[in-house]
């Protein structure tokens, strides 16, 4: 015990009497022994200062995309009305999600008084359907009646003809998505238009 307390002694000693050489370095010096250069020091500020304060503003103002159901890794936030095929963003609260509300972005894909139709066909050997949803004749996606991990999916039953006024059908093109084949409509004003960076 007390050999290595010796020991820990001469190491912190060791790191004390070197730590004037290590501030030279910091202040840009090529090496321990060598003189300071501070003007290296000012230099690497100006270099390293403007990124930081750049990444200090940009990052809330960018949302890294955590799925492979929209063709984005990056988006951010947008101005202007939302239409047809814009990314939106907004606050998902749903048991499938997860336990608590997650930020997620899909398509704007069924806009206010849009014809909205969804052809439910059934399964093999009965086994659940299927929900195959149209806006105005287009197909916008189909349900699933299990997710990847094996969890059992309802897919939402429209009930209604026409998308009603502040309301939209959001999703993607990607068969495993979780979108409004599954909770439904999305109020406009949950939604945040997103524009894709990378």
């Amino acid at each position: 015990m007390l050999s290595l307390a010796w020991h820990a002694g001469k190491r912190l000693w060791r790191d004390v009497r070197d730590l004037p050489l290590r501030a030279a370095v910091a202040l840009g010096a090529s090496g321990l022994g060598q003189p300071a250069r501070p003007a290296q020091l000012f230099k690497a500020y100006g270099i390293v200062l403007p990124i930081g304060l750049f990444a200090w503003w940009a990052m809330p103002h960018m949302t890294l995309v955590m799925t492979p159901s929209i063709d984005a890794w990056v988006v951010h936030r947008a101005l202007g009305p939302i239409g047809r095929g814009d990314l939106v963003s907004f606050m998902l609260s749903d048991p499938v999600a997860g336990p608590r509300p997650v930020n997620v972005t899909k398509y704007a894909l069924c806009m206010p008084g849009e014809r909205i139709v969804m052809i439910e066909k059934a399964g093999r050997l009965g086994q659940p359907g299927n929900g195959w949803y149209y806006c105005n004749g287009r197909l916008m996606g189909v349900s699933k009646p299990v997710g990847r991990g094996g969890k059992a999916l309802t897919h939402w039953h429209p009930g209604i003809t026409h998308i009603p006024e502040g309301m939209i059908f959001v999703g993607s093109q990607h068969p495993d998505g979780y979108d409004s084949r599954y909770y439904g409509l999305v109020a406009i004003d949950r939604l945040t238009r997103m524009e894709k960076l990378l």
